[in-house]
């Protein structure tokens, strides 16, 4: 198999026949876009997700804390506790460790997430650092949203700009022979977009409107903007329409994604969030208040065999191409040194 997620049709077939659920408190199960589980603990929803980072060394205490965060954020919920499993190949360093640790602590206290348990070992059974998180937040109930939300009509709202994890792991593992490319402070600002990895005030900016105005949420991350659109289409069964023109992305990006030759709507992009609303006027308001930056950039259709990506919103059929499911992303494409 190819590395990365496994794909959905595997997913479907052989992992999520097999998942029974004997607990009628579990209201929300592994799904194709889903991103959390939601547990009915009586007045309140206690929302949990676990997810590991894989596809770099660089950054990985801080990523390893976002990228569980932000699921729970994609519900519309304030992570608060997080578990931490470590796993270090033999020829790791107390160094190594020490950063790690260090980068995950400061981390989650800017998130003011507690740290509450978790493992940590040497392992020949890797070859290179593996972190494991799962976050743990609580709501009340009519504050989640979930992927399966969507609806035929609503508009789709981007924050941030596209492939910004990617743009940064890629910035920090290809760093030398970037700067030779593009200079210094090229790639000091696409590092700099780490900083942005977080989409926990949008996700509770959107819980505090309500799953009335945010129909469904998903953040972008393995498969990019367009895995995170035709995943929320599958999970709520509808089409989806996106405007390729209406993306906002940095230079930065485009010209790291055009020198690797990757396409940047389908590179991890932790730190942007996707939404699906009635009411964009109102979301992108929000948004705005928080300082947040967001883009309409598609719709919801009712055909689920139509999930289509036009160059822009007059819908030429000479540009049209087939949103089709998300494979390996296209960080694994980049050549390893």
């Amino acid at each position: 198999m190819e590395i990365g997620k496994v794909p959905h049709d595997l997913l479907q077939k052989i992992v999520f026949q097999k998942l029974k659920n004997f607990d009628e408190k579990v209201k929300v199960s592994p799904g194709i876009g889903e991103d959390c589980a939601i547990l009915d603990i009586g007045e309140q929803f206690f929302v949990l997700s676990c997810d590991p980072i894989t596809g770099t060394a660089k950054e990985i205490g801080k990523l390893a804390v976002y990228v569980s965060c932000n699921d729970i954020a994609s519900s519309g919920v304030r992570p608060l506790w997080l578990l931490v499993t470590i796993l270090l190949p033999p020829e790791s360093t107390e160094e190594d460790l020490d950063k790690i640790m260090a980068d995950i602590s400061e981390t989650a206290a800017s998130l003011n997430v507690s740290i509450i348990g978790g493992h940590t070992e040497v392992t020949d059974a890797v070859t290179r650092i593996v972190i494991n998180t799962t976050a743990i937040g609580m709501s009340d109930k009519n504050n989640v949203i979930c992927s399966a939300g969507a609806a035929p009509g609503d508009k789709i709202i981007m924050t941030k700009t596209a492939a910004i994890e990617g743009t940064a792991i890629i910035a920090f593992e290809k760093e030398n022979e970037l700067k030779k490319e593009f200079g210094d402070v090229f790639v000091k600002k696409a590092q700099s977009e780490m900083s942005q990895i977080s989409v926990i005030a949008e996700g509770v900016t959107a819980g505090d409107l309500g799953a009335d105005v945010v129909h469904s949420m998903h953040d972008i991350t393995e498969g990019g903007l367009y895995g995170a659109l035709w995943e929320i289409a599958e999970a709520a069964k509808t089409g989806v329409i996106v405007y390729e023109e209406n993306i906002p992305i940095t230079e930065e990006t485009k010209k790291i994604c055009e020198f690797y030759n990757l396409n940047p709507y389908r590179l991890i992009s932790s730190g942007s969030m996707v939404m699906t609303t009635p009411n964009p006027e109102l979301v992108l308001e929000k948004l705005n208040e928080k300082n947040i930056p967001a883009a309409v950039v598609g719709e919801i259709v009712s055909n689920p065999l139509k999930r289509l990506i036009y160059k822009n919103e007059n819908q030429d059929v000479e540009t049209m191409s087939v949103l089709r499911a998300p494979k390996s992303d296209e960080l694994y494409k980049l050549p390893r040194d």
